[in-house]
């Protein structure tokens, strides 16, 4: 399964980093795409997600899920 969403606030290798780190922490979650150039995050999973744990996930690394 693979979800996309737009964060906004990111703007460096860091900011990847920490969003990157922080949704791989989500259960079923195996892989996690930053595109910085356009605030996209692409979230593949081996199950349904919610958009809520994402957004928790987006949040403590200190970004906005928009």
């Amino acid at each position: 399964m693979t979800s996309t969403y737009s964060v906004s606030g990111m703007s460096c290798q860091h900011c990847v980093r920490a969003v990157t780190e922080e949704i791989s922490q989500i259960t079923g979650v195996t892989d996690v795409a930053v595109d910085l150039d356009t605030g996209t995050v692409t979230v593949t999973s081996s199950e349904p997600i919610s958009d809520s744990d994402v957004k928790a996930a987006v949040e403590e690394a200190g970004y906005e899920l928009n």
